[in-house]
Protein backbone atom coordinates (compact mmCIF):
# COMPACT_ATOMS: atom_id res chain seq x y z
CA UNK A 1 0.00 0.00 0.00
CA UNK A 2 1.63 3.42 -0.94
CA UNK A 3 -0.24 6.26 -0.32
CA UNK A 4 -3.04 5.27 2.35
CA UNK A 5 -3.96 6.46 5.85
CA UNK A 6 -2.54 6.40 9.08
CA UNK A 7 -4.52 3.79 10.84
CA UNK A 8 -4.52 5.49 14.21
CA UNK A 9 -6.14 8.77 12.24
CA UNK A 10 -9.17 10.33 13.56
CA UNK A 11 -12.31 8.04 11.50
CA UNK A 12 -9.86 5.65 9.63
CA UNK A 13 -11.77 1.87 9.64
CA UNK A 14 -9.24 -1.32 8.52
CA UNK A 15 -11.57 -3.34 6.53
CA UNK A 16 -10.35 -7.26 6.80
CA UNK A 17 -8.36 -6.75 3.54
CA UNK A 18 -5.84 -4.62 5.55
CA UNK A 19 -7.17 -1.82 3.03
CA UNK A 20 -7.91 1.44 4.79
CA UNK A 21 -10.67 4.01 3.95
CA UNK A 22 -11.63 7.33 6.08
CA UNK A 23 -15.33 8.28 7.51
CA UNK A 24 -16.58 11.42 7.98
CA UNK A 25 -19.14 14.21 8.40
CA UNK A 26 -18.42 17.23 6.66
CA UNK A 27 -19.85 19.38 8.83
CA UNK A 28 -16.72 18.74 11.17
CA UNK A 29 -13.41 20.50 10.35
CA UNK A 30 -11.13 18.23 7.76
CA UNK A 31 -8.85 16.31 10.52
CA UNK A 32 -4.96 17.46 10.47
CA UNK A 33 -2.67 15.21 8.48
CA UNK A 34 -2.63 13.75 5.38
CA UNK A 35 -5.62 14.64 2.89
CA UNK A 36 -7.83 12.22 0.78
CA UNK A 37 -6.77 11.35 -3.17
CA UNK A 38 -10.59 10.36 -3.59
CA UNK A 39 -13.78 11.01 -1.52
CA UNK A 40 -17.05 9.98 -2.10
CA UNK A 41 -20.10 12.39 -0.96
CA UNK A 42 -22.90 10.70 0.15
CA UNK A 43 -25.26 13.82 0.23
CA UNK A 44 -28.46 14.89 -0.63
CA UNK A 45 -27.36 18.03 -2.64
CA UNK A 46 -24.21 18.93 -4.35
CA UNK A 47 -21.32 18.70 -1.92
CA UNK A 48 -18.65 21.32 -1.24
CA UNK A 49 -15.78 21.90 -3.73
CA UNK A 50 -12.60 19.63 -2.75
CA UNK A 51 -8.74 19.40 -3.54
CA UNK A 52 -9.05 15.79 -4.49
CA UNK A 53 -10.73 13.78 -7.30
CA UNK A 54 -14.91 12.92 -5.84
CA UNK A 55 -17.55 11.81 -6.68
CA UNK A 56 -21.08 12.42 -5.39
CA UNK A 57 -24.08 10.34 -4.44
CA UNK A 58 -27.59 12.06 -4.65
CA UNK A 59 -28.16 10.24 -0.86
CA UNK A 60 -30.91 12.46 1.15
CA UNK A 61 -30.23 12.53 4.94
CA UNK A 62 -31.63 9.30 6.62
CA UNK A 63 -32.68 7.68 3.10
CA UNK A 64 -30.78 5.59 0.98
CA UNK A 65 -29.30 5.97 -2.64
CA UNK A 66 -30.98 7.78 -5.47
CA UNK A 67 -29.87 5.62 -7.97
CA UNK A 68 -28.46 2.18 -6.39
CA UNK A 69 -26.54 1.06 -9.44
CA UNK A 70 -24.68 4.13 -9.70
CA UNK A 71 -23.99 3.75 -5.57
CA UNK A 72 -23.00 0.01 -6.63
CA UNK A 73 -20.07 1.26 -8.86
CA UNK A 74 -18.87 4.63 -7.03
CA UNK A 75 -18.91 2.47 -3.89
CA UNK A 76 -16.93 -0.62 -5.80
CA UNK A 77 -14.04 2.02 -7.26
CA UNK A 78 -14.09 3.38 -3.90
CA UNK A 79 -13.37 -0.03 -2.62
CA UNK A 80 -10.59 -0.82 -5.29
CA UNK A 81 -8.79 2.37 -4.75
CA UNK A 82 -8.16 2.35 -1.49
CA UNK A 83 -6.05 -0.43 -1.98
CA UNK A 84 -3.34 2.40 -2.49
CA UNK A 85 -5.24 5.63 -2.55
CA UNK A 86 -6.73 7.63 0.83
CA UNK A 87 -10.07 7.16 0.32
CA UNK A 88 -12.73 9.00 2.48
CA UNK A 89 -16.58 8.36 2.48
CA UNK A 90 -18.66 11.11 3.65
CA UNK A 91 -21.89 12.85 4.14
CA UNK A 92 -22.96 15.75 6.73
CA UNK A 93 -22.73 13.89 10.45
CA UNK A 94 -20.48 11.34 9.25
CA UNK A 95 -22.39 8.54 10.84
CA UNK A 96 -25.73 6.92 8.75
CA UNK A 97 -24.90 7.77 5.73
CA UNK A 98 -21.32 7.21 5.78
CA UNK A 99 -21.76 4.01 8.05
CA UNK A 100 -23.76 2.65 5.43
CA UNK A 101 -21.24 3.28 2.53
CA UNK A 102 -18.46 1.90 4.52
CA UNK A 103 -20.52 -1.27 5.18
CA UNK A 104 -21.07 -1.50 1.59
CA UNK A 105 -17.34 -1.23 1.13
CA UNK A 106 -16.98 -3.89 4.47
CA UNK A 107 -19.42 -6.30 2.08
CA UNK A 108 -17.05 -5.30 -1.00
CA UNK A 109 -13.93 -6.97 1.02
CA UNK A 110 -15.90 -10.14 2.41
CA UNK A 111 -17.83 -8.90 5.28
CA UNK A 112 -20.78 -11.11 5.24
CA UNK A 113 -23.57 -8.92 5.36
CA UNK A 114 -25.79 -10.13 8.25
CA UNK A 115 -22.47 -8.75 10.16
CA UNK A 116 -21.48 -5.55 8.44
CA UNK A 117 -23.16 -3.41 10.42
CA UNK A 118 -21.36 -4.69 13.22
CA UNK A 119 -18.19 -4.69 11.52
CA UNK A 120 -18.85 -0.95 10.94
CA UNK A 121 -20.38 -0.12 14.43
CA UNK A 122 -16.79 -1.85 15.72
CA UNK A 123 -14.09 0.05 13.87
CA UNK A 124 -15.35 3.55 13.13
CA UNK A 125 -18.42 4.51 15.05
CA UNK A 126 -20.84 2.79 17.45
CA UNK A 127 -23.78 4.68 16.15
CA UNK A 128 -22.98 3.63 12.46
CA UNK A 129 -25.90 3.27 9.81
CA UNK A 130 -29.01 4.87 11.55
CA UNK A 131 -31.98 3.40 9.85
CA UNK A 132 -33.66 -0.05 9.65
CA UNK A 133 -33.74 0.32 5.93
CA UNK A 134 -29.90 1.18 5.72
CA UNK A 135 -29.58 -2.09 7.15
CA UNK A 136 -31.56 -3.33 5.04
CA UNK A 137 -29.52 -2.21 2.30
CA UNK A 138 -26.15 -3.32 3.08
CA UNK A 139 -27.80 -6.83 3.36
CA UNK A 140 -29.56 -6.04 -0.03
CA UNK A 141 -25.99 -4.84 -1.51
CA UNK A 142 -24.59 -7.85 -1.04
CA UNK A 143 -27.28 -9.45 -2.92
CA UNK A 144 -27.40 -7.25 -6.28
Amino acid sequence: MAETWDPDGEGVMRLPSGRLVRGRGLRRPLPDGARPAFAVHLLGGPPPPVACESRWLRWPDFRLPADKAEARLVLAEAWSRAADERVEVACAGGRGRTGTGLACLAVLDGVPAAEAVEYVRRNYHPRAVETPWQRRYVVRFAAT
